[in-house]
């Protein structure tokens, strides 16, 4: 396996689980326990397909290494479940 694929599962992993604790409150609220798990693990597809689009474009820029890239990846990530948490506690 290459290390940017083995970053960007890292990445999408850390961000995953740095956040989803919010998620499994909010979740258990839900009637039906399926749509809970769906969106659960809607969250970990999106934080997969988010991890590898930012870190290919940061790679494709080719400013900073892999471990830069995927340090700033995780940041933007963490604030995307922020702001995700955020809106979802509002409502």
């Amino acid at each position: 396996m290459q290390d940017r694929t083995k970053a960007q599962i890292t990445i999408a992993i850390l961000a995953y689980f740095a956040s989803v604790w919010i998620l499994f409150e909010q979740a258990r609220t839900y009637p039906v326990i399926i749509d809970a798990i769906g969106i659960i693990v809607l969250l970990l597809i999106v934080l997969l397909v988010l991890s590898y689009v930012i870190i290919s474009i940061l790679e494709w820029v080719n400013i900073f290494d892999l471990k830069t890239n995927s340090v700033l990846t995780l940041f933007v990530l963490i604030g995307f479940m922020i702001n995700l948490t955020i809106h979802l506690l509002s409502n």
